[in-house]
């Protein structure tokens, strides 16, 4: 019987540690490959960090939060947004961190209540916007990388009608801007004109891009009325599209539920 129920531990410890390991993955680029779960021998686990699950068929295609990841208008970046006020390193009986950064960083969605103040006061914020928009299929594109988001390049692009969620690659991904701490006005985004020919003629509800901003910084205002007014159509900023295939997806995009905001960081991904 004892030796029954230690072979038993046995094979439920290997799975633990297998589960912990899964749970757990890792950043591109570094070498540390070991396990991360609690194995013999093991006195310091390795936290383990990585952008594609499942074999190749989960893409997390959220930014990492950094002190140096670009803020809007900002040369410094971020800055320090976490802190640590109750540490168990200084007594406290579990570490406890605080955060503090403008709800339109890094990864995040645009409610209508961001450039049109009566839906603000109206209380249209993230907390309004439809799940269903922003679970389901979505059609990955690449954009020509010469010019930002006209009518002309959308209506290049073909997106046939019901097809409800885009995420629109750019030279943004190309040029790394997401991952510069100075913001960068000569990104890539939706001219006037563009956003006014994807409202008018195609069936699209989720618009993803890949830096701050859905609108080009010479339109800024004018190209986020055009999508924000109808209350419709949802603007998911700063998605990370790089080492992505073009073509179609399921993507689950969540933010927070914040009362009041106008915009919510969120986690992104897409799957095969």
């Amino acid at each position: 019987m004892t030796a029954v129920f230690l072979h038993l531990l046995l094979l439920l410890s290997s799975a633990f540690t297998s589960i912990a390991t899964t749970a757990y993955p890792s950043i591109p680029g570094t070498n540390y490959t070991s396990d991360c779960g609690l194995s013999a021998g093991v006195e310091n686990p390795i936290p383990i960090r990585r952008e594609v699950y499942g074999n190749g068929r989960i893409f997390d295609i959220s930014h990492r939060y950094t002190v140096d990841m670009p803020s809007w208008e900002s040369k410094d970046g971020v800055g320090q947004f976490l802190w640590l006020p109750k540490s168990m390193k200084n007594g406290s009986l579990a570490n406890n961190s605080e955060m503090k950064l403008p709800t339109h960083t890094g990864t995040h969605l645009d409610a209508p209540g961001h450039v049109i103040d009566r839906y603000f006061d109206a209380g249209f914020d993230v907390d309004t916007l439809d799940l269903e928009v922003l679970n389901g299929p979505a059609l990955l594109v690449d954009v020509p990388r010469d010019k930002n988001i006209t009518a002309e390049v959308m209506e290049s692009l073909k997106i046939p009608r019901g097809v409800r969620r885009v995420l629109f690659r750019t030279l943004n991904t190309d040029r790394r801007l997401m991952f510069k701490k100075e913001f960068d006005t000569s990104y890539v985004g939706f001219m006037k004109d563009g956003a006014e020919w994807l409202v008018k003629n195609t069936d699209i509800k989720l618009i993803g891009i890949d830096y701050l901003s859905v609108a080009a910084f010479d339109d800024l205002i004018p190209s986020h009325i055009v999508f924000l007014e109808g209350r419709d159509i949802i603007l998911v900023e700063g998605l990370k599209l790089d080492d992505v295939q073009p073509g179609i997806y399921s993507v689950h995009c969540l933010p927070l539920r914040l009362l009041g905001a106008e915009g919510s960081p969120a986690r992104c991904i897409l799957i095969k």
